[in-house]
């Protein structure tokens, strides 16, 4: 995989504009944020490795292919990553799930950890991290510390929107760690939002202001 890779697929960008329009409602931006997340996660999960398996079809027996290795570890980076992981699981619905707690101090724009809960053998599952907005990046960075610190070794980064700014601290910090998104958008604000954005999508995921 690419470090960067943008799914410019017709339908994830029409699901994508009608979230960042500030009338969309707190139900319908959770429903475009899930549709988005499965559109996502074929992208993600494109290259993972695969095994043949002995089957019966009503006809004939065959060599079938099927996924290789331990189930999928998705981790959400709270809160907003709540999002993207329910999506992810109706389309994996066998992965095992953990959570990373990280807030940012709005006068440091560094994270803060609150809560670490992942799965065992971290080392040979294939990880996807999940987190709406890929902004300064010191946050995804933080969590993926955190990650190979768990023991693993093979992971991959879903967001819905990143910065250039983002994009380059994770790239620095973490080479190995593909990133896939459904925009790059221009740049980040003086108070590390991401504009065009879409304003905060763990506010407006969960109607908080």
């Amino acid at each position: 995989m690419q470090h960067f890779t943008l799914v410019d697929h017709p339908l994830v960008q029409h699901k994508l504009t009608k979230m960042r329009e500030k009338s969309c409602s707190t139900a319908v931006f959770r429903q475009l944020l899930r549709e988005i997340s499965h559109l996502l996660a074929y992208e993600v999960t494109r290259d993972l490795p695969m095994t043949t398996t002995s089957i019966e079809t009503p006809m004939e027996a065959m060599e079938a292919p099927v996924l290789e290795g331990k189930k999928l570890a998705l981790i959400s980076i709270l809160r907003a990553g709540n999002g993207l992981l329910d999506g992810v699981l109706e389309l994996i619905p066998s992965a095992r799930v953990g959570f990373v707690g990280l807030y940012r101090d709005e006068a440091t724009l560094q994270p803060v950890q609150y809560y670490f809960k992942v799965p065992k053998e971290m080392d040979e599952r294939v990880v996807i991290a999940v987190d709406p907005m890929l902004a300064t990046g010191n946050s995804s960075v933080a969590a993926i510390d955190l990650l190979k610190e768990s023991g693993a070794k093979d992971i991959r980064f879903m967001c819905l929107l990143a910065a250039p700014e983002g994009v380059a601290r994770m790239k620095e910090a973490h080479p190995d760690v593909p990133i896939i998104s459904a925009s790059l958008d221009r740049q980040l604000s003086d108070i590390g939002y991401i504009l065009p954005g879409l304003g905060d999508a763990g506010d407006r995921m969960f109607g908080t202001k």
